[in-house]
């Protein structure tokens, strides 16, 4: 079964512009997370989906694939979808070109549910609220699950409520990624679902599909995922590369 990783990127960030060239100790951003990508062994290909030349540019630059898409997208989700329909493949994994610290594994566990159950649609990646600040944090997504491991809601805001958690102390607080695995039908399916009000209001494009009544796996992971929304991450990014084992492995691609 084939499975391809397209990693979405654009330049016009409000929170961050032009973070996808920023460099990270003499690379660019997406480039770091183009190669960490490009080594998951379940990966048949990856491209990098952009509305920006300067974007392609860089990565066929360094011998990687890209394909323009529109400009118009307000999800990313959208914009994978977009580039999806010019590849054959069975399953899409959406990568975030924010991640400059992706690791392999994390992107085999998302991609393993969906090779063992054929009726799963889709998976969405988790891991653990880290602290107070992190769980207070609009700029990180909070999701809670079902029994089944199925998404219920995603909110900016603490959930579940932060006053109430001590008394059931099997539920824990989860944070999404960011990071998403599709069977092709589906996400044409999801991108012609029209936008719903509480993923405009969160601004978080996997309220679409729950909001229609489809189901998403939570897949959960203790490996750290490290996101840069904004330019104070960067040191901390540059930081935790230096000590990366996986750095040193595609430098040389």
């Amino acid at each position: 079964m084939k499975v391809i990783a397209i990693i979405p990127a654009r330049m016009a960030s409000s929170r961050f512009p032009g973070k996808p060239l920023k460099p990270i100790l003499g690379l660019s951003m997406i480039e770091h997370v183009r190669r960490r990508v490009t080594l998951c062994s379940m990966l048949d290909d990856v491209i990098v989906a952009t509305c920006d030349k300067e974007i392609a540019d860089e990565v066929e630059r360094y011998g990687g694939k890209a394909t323009m898409t529109s400009g118009s997208h307000e999800s990313c989700v959208d914009r994978v979808a977009e580039a999806a329909l010019r590849f054959e493949a069975k399953i899409i994994l959406n990568v975030q070109g924010d991640m400059p610290l992706i690791l392999p594994e994390v992107l085999e566990s998302l991609v393993t549910p969906l090779l063992q159950e054929e009726d799963l649609l889709c998976a969405d990646m988790m891991g653990p609220v880290e602290d107070e600040a992190e769980f207070q944090n609009i700029n990180v997504v909070k999701v809670v699950q079902d029994m089944s491991g199925n998404a219920i809601y995603y909110s900016r805001e603490p959930i579940p409520s932060f006053n109430m958690i001590a008394s059931e102390p099997k539920v824990s607080r989860y944070k999404q990624f960011g990071i998403n695995a599709f069977r092709r039908s589906f996400l044409i399916t999801f991108t012609n679902l029209p936008r719903s009000p509480l993923e405009r209001i969160e601004s978080v494009d996997m309220l679409r599909p729950l909001e229609h009544g489809y189901k998403i796996r939570m897949v959960s992971t203790q490996y750290p995922v490290v996101g840069v929304d904004l330019p104070g991450d960067m040191e901390k990014a540059e930081e935790m590369m230096k000590k990366d084992a996986i750095y040193p492995q595609y430098m040389d691609i």
